[in-house]
């Protein structure tokens, strides 16, 4: 609920001292930078892994000691750590000290940035593309960071809504600037190959926060630059 107050009141503030303070509130900056961590997945988690896969081919009436499928409960369990292996990540980890001191006060833009992830709600995948946007208070951060930063936030169970204001509130964090925006445009594999089946859907979401919230032309001239 904290976390939830915090993000509201951020949304509508374009001062960055206000920005900055309110990322200390303790649950909005534990929800962005993931303090704690899930550890490393050992022996005991992966064979657990494995035999639950086994559990689901059976209950499909498959024989799981077939030539085809007696080795896949474990590469369905390995690609399933790879596939969340954000769990075991935080932003310090990514960022890895390549925030610098610098004094540009233009926007800086990455888009196209590709993007898979795992629907929490069915575990099929949405994949497709993110653009991030943010304006410096005298601070960047190396360009592949970003990218780092969509990667581990979308190798974990999610839905696009909490993972569009994710990385909007990591960058907010690690860089305390006048404002960040976030664009992901994904399609979703659970409503092409199941439900309504609409092959052609996809789905847009957006994070505006400081002054891309505030100001419509700095807002607008994100738009454009990621349009070009």
């Amino acid at each position: 609920m904290q976390c939830q107050k915090a993000t509201v009141q951020m949304n509508g503030l374009c001062n960055v001292k206000k920005v900055a303070d309110l990322c200390s509130v303790n649950g909005f900056s534990e929800a962005a930078l993931d303090k704690k961590k899930h550890n490393k997945p050992d022996e005991v988690t992966l064979s657990t892994m494995e035999e639950a896969y086994s559990t689901i081919l059976r209950g499909l009436g498959e024989n799981t000691e077939r030539q085809g499928l007696k080795s896949t409960p474990g590469r369905a369990a390995r690609a399933m750590q790879f596939f969340t292996k954000g769990y075991r990540e935080t932003v310090q980890d990514v960022l890895n000290d390549a925030v610098f001191d610098e004094d540009h006060d233009e926007m800086v833009i990455v888009k196209d940035i590709e993007m898979f992830s795992l629907c929490e709600h069915h575990l099929v995948p949405f994949f497709g593309k993110v653009h991030i946007g943010y304006l410096p208070n005298q601070k960047i951060v190396g360009l592949s960071k970003l990218a780092r930063v969509v990667e581990m936030y979308s190798r974990r169970l999610q839905v696009q809504e909490r993972l569009t204001k994710q990385i909007a509130i990591a960058i907010v964090e690690a860089l305390k600037p006048a404002g960040v925006a976030v664009i992901v445009e994904a399609e979703h594999m659970c409503m092409v190959m199941r439900g309504v089946q609409k092959k052609n859907s996809r789905t847009i979401t957006s994070a505006m926060l400081g002054v891309f919230r505030e100001d419509p032309k700095t807002r607008e001239e994100f738009l454009s630059l990621i349009k070009s």
